[in-house]
């Protein structure tokens, strides 16, 4: 898929104040320094759709994105570690759960994960909620530049075993470098193919 436009349409932490329009919508979420941002500029080809800050939880609010006029690209509050207060973390908490459980317009999450590190306890129940909730989602495994080729696949094989234990299957997932471009067309192209099939339904 070519993105030939990108547009911020609108920030709030009200879901019944998302935008009306019946159009798919993919919601990008994670813990907070997973790089989020940096990785929606990567796929989007813009250098500043989303803000990047060197202070995680900078992303506090559901922001909104048309992506090619027909489907939405939206950016959720990182979950963990964010400075900021434990009422601040409780208000994010609902207007995403709210969001997940209540936006009909969602048609898949993608969970990002640093794939430096060892499977977090935090990404884990994530997962295991948005799947008791039947809600569809891919993972997407950030800053693979970071690792050597061979750590790589091992650090992914870590965490298919940790999923294993609590999934029947592992679920899709994205192998993406927002410095090096890896995984882009991968990701845009799923975007695509499931648009195809929402269109042909």
């Amino acid at each position: 898929m070519k993105i030939s436009s990108a547009e911020f349409v609108i920030s709030n932490s009200d879901v019944a104040k998302c935008p009306k329009d019946r159009l798919p919508e993919y919601a990008f979420i994670g813990r907070s320094n997973v790089g989020k941002s940096s990785l929606i500029n990567m796929l989007t080809e813009r250098k500043s759709l989303a803000k990047i800050s060197g202070r995680p939880g900078k992303t506090q609010l559901i922001n909104h994105f048309i992506i090619n006029k027909n489907w939405f690209l939206v950016d959720l509050p990182g979950y963990g570690y964010a400075r900021v207060s434990k009422s601040a973390k409780k208000v994010f908490q609902k207007f995403i759960t709210e969001y997940f459980s209540k936006r009909a317009q969602l048609v898949s999450a993608f969970v990002l994960v640093d794939s430096r590190h060892e499977p977090q306890k935090i990404d884990l129940e994530f997962m295991q909620w948005l799947g008791e909730n039947q809600i569809p989602f891919s993972i997407i495994f950030t800053k693979a530049d970071k690792l050597t080729k061979t750590k790589l696949p091992l650090n992914i094989e870590q965490y298919t075993n940790e999923m294993l234990k609590y999934w029947e299957e592992m679920p899709n997932y994205f192998i993406t470098s927002s410095s090096s471009g890896l995984g882009k067309d991968q990701v845009l192209d799923y975007i695509r193919e499931v648009n195809q099939q929402l269109a042909k339904s």
